[in-house]
């Protein structure tokens, strides 16, 4: 069977080995003609990064490059994008990279023509209506990570650097015109990279197998992502020039991002103020995190992870089979068990509790959790007590 494919849910996607060579193509379909290339510091240094810009000269007379996002971007990375970006007079942008290039990139397009501030589109309520569409610059998102889909997403994650939170800007059209999902380009992603960005996936597709919302669909694309991810992580990790392997984590992390719109849970929930607190990387932080959460929230879905082990193939199709194989693959990938083994203390655990409970991913929770249910989780998971 073939692994390469032209897929339209849910937005335009190019899929398949070697595919990078069509990206002046797919500039010319959205009538790109000045592209504003976005990545980050660390993949600006490495050679798939001067091979997309080889492509981008032989096909461009002028681009530009914003080449410094951070690893967890705020709103000053967006900032300073979109200067360069109107300055340079672009008329569209190409995201390389794993998720805070990808989630940049996508706020610059959106903010290419807006008058009003980022914080006003905020995932709140009706706010992504202020959103001038007509100023929404067309966008092509290339990832090079298999975690956070941040491709298919309509969303970006941004750093409130003043108010030390993550916030979710949202629009429908945040949603790259075309995907260029090329699996060559995540060969080169290093073993500690590759472990905790495929983790990150299968969380993805894991809280929305678990949310408690109706979304047959979703549910549907979150099983097979967690199986993809069951079959292939632990390939990846061990030969990461296996390109089947490679193949089917970057469909997984495209599936788990399709599928958390029927809601995530209190993994992310948790993750997300540690990032902005501790600057974790957010795989990382997912991985860590996971064990814990499943064991406050087993009550509700304990049945759920029994049909989905025996699904994915664990001889031991039950909660605890569930359980253990994930202690299991996060010890065979090196993940540390602990937040503590990463540095991080009890000092900020009510904080991070009380974050956790305000940030969006607690409503998809299948269990009600309070602050201090979070702040517990939150010390368990330093102690290292799941």
């Amino acid at each position: 069977m073939s692994l390469s494919a032209n897929w339209n849910y849910p937005t335009a996607i190019r899929f398949g080995a070697g595919r990078i060579k069509e990206l002046p193509q797919l500039c010319a379909e959205l009538n790109i003609k000045k592209p504003l290339l976005v990545t980050d510091s660390g993949l600006a240094k490495l050679p798939v990064l001067e091979g997309v810009k080889a492509l981008l000269q032989a096909a461009f007379a002028n681009f530009g490059l914003f080449d410094s996002v951070r690893p967890n971007p705020g709103g000053s990375d967006v900032e300073r994008g979109v200067a360069l970006y109107r300055s340079g007079g672009h008329d569209g942008v190409i995201s390389i990279g794993g998720g805070s290039a990808l989630d940049v990139g996508k706020a610059i397009a959106l903010m290419a023509g807006q008058e009003l501030p980022l914080w006003d589109f905020e995932d709140v309520g009706d706010n992504w209506t202020r959103v001038n569409t007509a100023g929404v610059a067309p966008s092509i998102a290339i990832p090079t990570t298999s975690g956070t889909g941040s491709e298919v997403g309509r969303a970006s994650l941004i750093i409130d650097e003043e108010a030390h939170r993550k916030v979710i800007i949202f629009h429908p059209l945040m949603l790259p015109k075309i995907v260029l999902a090329d699996p060559e380009l995540t060969v080169g992603l290093p073993r500690h990279l590759t472990a905790a960005t495929g983790i990150d996936a299968f969380v993805h597709n894991l809280e929305a197998f678990c949310s408690p919302f109706y979304h047959p669909m979703a549910q549907g694309v979150a099983l097979e992502g967690m199986k993809l991810v069951h079959d292939n992580l632990p390939q990846a990790c061990a030969d990461g020039s296996d390109i089947v392997a490679r193949s089917n984590m970057l469909a997984a992390s495209i599936m788990g991002a399709t599928a958390f719109q029927k809601g995530l849970g209190g993994v992310h929930a948790l993750s997300h103020p540690i990032g902005a607190v501790f600057d974790t990387h957010h795989g990382l932080a997912n991985a860590i995190m996971l064990p814990y959460v499943l064991v406050r929230n087993q009550a509700a879905i304990e049945q759920r992870l029994s049909d989905a082990a025996r699904y994915i193939g664990l001889q031991d199709a039950s909660f605890k089979g569930f359980l253990d194989w994930i202690l299991r693959l996060r010890a065979d990938l090196n993940i540390p068990h602990s937040l503590a083994d990463i540095g991080i203390d009890e000092s900020r655990a009510e904080e991070i509790g009380a974050a956790a409970k305000q940030d969006p991913s607690d409503g998809g929770n299948p269990v009600n959790l309070t602050p201090a249910d979070y702040t517990a989780i939150f010390i368990a998971a330093v102690k290292g007590v799941v």
